[in-house]
């Protein structure tokens, strides 16, 4: 496993870190989870990345059962705050101080932890002054349950305003969780640059682009049974927009490249993103531990500038790069 550091801070994180959407607590079954969990572990993943909306905070708790026993100073567990929560009431939801403190508390809880590495607001809150979110972030930071703090789908300009109140509060504020895959590139114009400006990294998630960079979709062919495009209540809505026929022609012809790489097409769509300087981290997920083994070795893998120059001309008719779709609700 290689280490890159998270934006400005002294904190290492590994260079893929082990995720939990739409797997644990819902898809997978708690044997096969602890099982992935300890697959990550064995390859060398330090960094484990969750939030208390995934399977209605199902998944913190399968993920705290899985690393406990574990030493906690070798680890860097995060999580996220937004969606609602539990019986859904008016405030469980947001970014008010009230919802943060208050998931905080039961994010810890469920993860078996005193503190978290990352606390990450999974969206930006158009409802609530950005002010009060800030400072109930801060007020976490001075209690010591949070060490770092992040964003996830943050804009541009929400990510300056962000890191301008950060720094009168004296926040850490270290990174942003974008979806980013070959085919969805729309923070590379914006949130990138700004990023690099204020001193965040990206952790991001889909690198396999939901599975459709494996290469398991084929154009004109029925969706494999059992995939997460046939489970309506297992990820299908947001693969669904890379499901059509010219899209999944142009991936195929990625099978080439990959085989003269000597990389499996995961491992490929992975080490695509880690060639971009400010990810520090690639999340993949898994329902089975040879995943893990299989897409961990795409970590420390240089792509040559022809390889990269190949897949874009492979792949320029199908990729996503229209800034304003980071979008926050």
């Amino acid at each position: 496993m290689e280490f890159r550091r998270l934006g400005r801070s002294g904190l290492n994180i590994s260079e893929i870190s082990y995720g939990n959407w739409l797997t644990h607590g819902s898809q997978v079954e708690e044997e096969q989870a602890q099982a992935c969990i300890k697959a990550a572990l064995e390859a060398g993943i330090t960094t484990f990345d969750t939030a208390d909306v995934y399977a209605n905070t199902a998944a913190e708790s399968v993920l705290g059962r899985g690393l406990k026993g574990q030493r906690r100073e070798s680890l860097e567990i995060f999580t996220k705050v937004f969606w609602p929560t539990g019986p859904k009431g008016p405030n469980d939801k947001g970014l008010s101080r009230k919802h943060i403190l208050e998931s905080a508390n039961a994010s810890l809880q469920r993860l078996g932890t005193d503190y978290l590495d990352l606390y990450q607001a999974h969206r930006f809150d158009r409802s609530v002054p950005l002010e009060e979110t800030m400072l109930a972030f801060a007020d976490l930071v001075r209690q010591g349950k949070v060490l770092y703090v992040g964003v996830s789908e943050w804009t541009a300009e929400q990510i300056t305003r962000g890191a301008e109140l950060a720094r009168e509060l004296k926040v850490p504020f270290v990174s942003n969780q974008p979806q980013y895959s070959m085919l969805w590139r729309v923070i590379e114009s914006q949130v990138v640059p700004a990023s690099e400006r204020e001193g965040l990294s990206q952790i991001v998630w889909s690198p396999i682009a939901q599975g459709v960079l494996t290469g398991k979709y084929k154009a004109g062919q029925p969706l494999p049974a059992g995939s997460r495009a046939t489970d309506e209540n297992g990820g299908a809505n947001t693969v669904k927009g890379f499901l059509n026929d010219k899209t999944l022609t142009a991936v195929a012809k990625l099978e080439p490249l990959a085989a003269e790489a000597g990389l499996s097409m995961a491992q490929l769509a992975v080490a695509w993103v880690l060639q971009n300087p400010n990810v520090a981290s690639a999340i993949i997920g898994a329902s089975r531990p040879e995943q893990v083994h299989e897409n961990v070795k795409a970590a420390g893998v240089k792509l040559e500038p022809e390889l990269l120059t190949a897949i874009d001309e492979a792949l320029e008719d199908v990729v996503e790069r229209d800034a304003s779709l980071t979008r926050s609700p």
